[in-house]
């Protein structure tokens, strides 16, 4: 029974063969990060009033130019057609279900265009600078022929950070199928299964371009050593001047690069650290998220991913400055366990606790919440030890 995200991670991990658990799920080096981004969000209280009437609850709110039924969407994760058949579609039909947008990732087995043809429902797309301008003039075309209105620029990964866990396993030097893994592999039946029905498995953005192999792990490879280390603002700039739908930069930890993103035309960033699988030692999201949202004063859009597995995670996140979070890990746990079903139960989870968190704060909806900002929460006392 999948109640909460944890019992989907647990699913998960049961039925995905390891090395694909272990890429999702881990994080750099020592996972320091990783662990801070869940464990930091317990420094902030929710503060409860009561003898409200909250008999009716509003989650609808606005973010990224646009009305939605929550204040959540789901962010680019790489390889969704890998964790389930299809998955792609079949998270991007569970999002549209819900009334909530679709970010997919350079990194997908399903093109925008396949996604396109497969629904109608809004989606974003999240760009790799290339060192070669040519495949990413060719990634915007994707995207504005998929009818995509916002891209969410990724800046956080011109170098590519350590995993151990991927080392251990050897997910970053396969780039096919070997005895081992196939070995490996064959330990999960019903994965398996999924897979051949689903068949075979190519990064739909350049699966037409011979170049890049064959079979999803060749081509992220090559698509990988093909990401410009040298990417800096005026990478941006240029962006912004061939992009003309919203530019969302992804990856802003200080008021610094805020700041900057905003003098280069950004329409919104996220506060990211890429889930605590980049720089390591890096603070948390929702640590970095006040000084972020002061140094900005509501000049810019924010949005937040980054260790949200319940209802309050996002509460503390709009009340902290966030107009809208990206869910993550939370939703690739469900898709991983049970497919569209799995990562519908787990935005149906999301949105009963947020809802309930909101009421027994006695907020009636996400208006209020934004309205009252930081004072809707506190600073968690330390406790002292007799």
């Amino acid at each position: 029974m999948i109640i909460n995200v944890e019992d989907a991670r647990r699913a998960a991990r049961r039925r995905l063969p390891r090395i694909f658990f272990d890429y999702v799920d881990g994080g750099s080096f020592a996972e320091e990060t990783l662990a801070a981004n869940r464990a930091d969000f317990s420094r902030w209280t929710l503060v409860q009033r009561v003898l409200n009437d909250v008999s009716q609850r509003d989650l609808t709110t606005r973010f990224l130019g646009a009305a939605h039924p929550l204040p959540f969407m789901l962010g680019p994760v790489g390889f969704l057609g890998l964790y389930a058949g299809n998955g792609e579609i079949a998270a991007a039909r569970a999002a549209h279900a819900a009334g909530i947008p679709l970010c997919l990732s350079t990194f997908s087995i399903a093109s925008l265009a396949t996604l396109r043809a497969t629904t109608s429902g809004p989606l974003a797309f999240q760009l790799y600078v290339m060192s070669d301008r040519g495949i990413g003039d060719e990634l915007l075309e994707q995207a504005r022929a998929a009818g995509v209105d916002t891209l969410f620029l990724t800046v956080d990964t011109a170098i590519t950070s350590v995993r151990e866990r991927d080392l251990r396993n050897g997910f970053r030097s396969l780039t096919r199928i070997t005895p081992g893994l196939a070995l490996r592999l064959a330990t999960r039946p019903g994965w398996c299964l999924d897979m051949l029905r689903a068949g075979l498995p190519e990064v739909g953005a350049v699966a037409h371009r011979p170049e890049f192999g064959k079979g999803a792990l060749e081509q992220a490879s090559n698509l990988s050593r093909r990401i410009d280390t040298r990417l800096s603002w005026r990478d941006v700039e240029d962006l912004r001047a061939r992009w003309s739908g919203k530019l969302v930069l992804k990856g802003i930890l200080s008021p610094e690069d805020a700041l900057a993103a905003r003098a280069a035309g950004a329409d919104a960033i996220v506060v990211s650290n890429h889930g605590g699988r980049q720089l390591d030692g890096a603070c948390s999201t929702i640590a970095a998220l006040p000084g972020i949202a002061e140094a900005l004063d509501g000049s810019l859009e924010i949005l937040f991913d980054g260790g949200i597995r319940r209802g309050a995670d996002i509460v503390k996140a709009l009340a902290l400055g966030a107009s809208g979070v990206l869910l993550g890990r939370a939703y690739v746990y469900g898709l991983a366990a049970r497919g569209e079903a799995g990562v519908a139960r787990i935005l149906a989870h999301l949105t009963e606790e947020l809802s309930l968190t909101l009421g027994l704060m006695g907020l009636t909806s996400i208006a209020e919440l934004k309205a009252l900002g930081p004072a809707a929460l506190s600073r968690r006392v330390a406790s002292t030890v007799d």
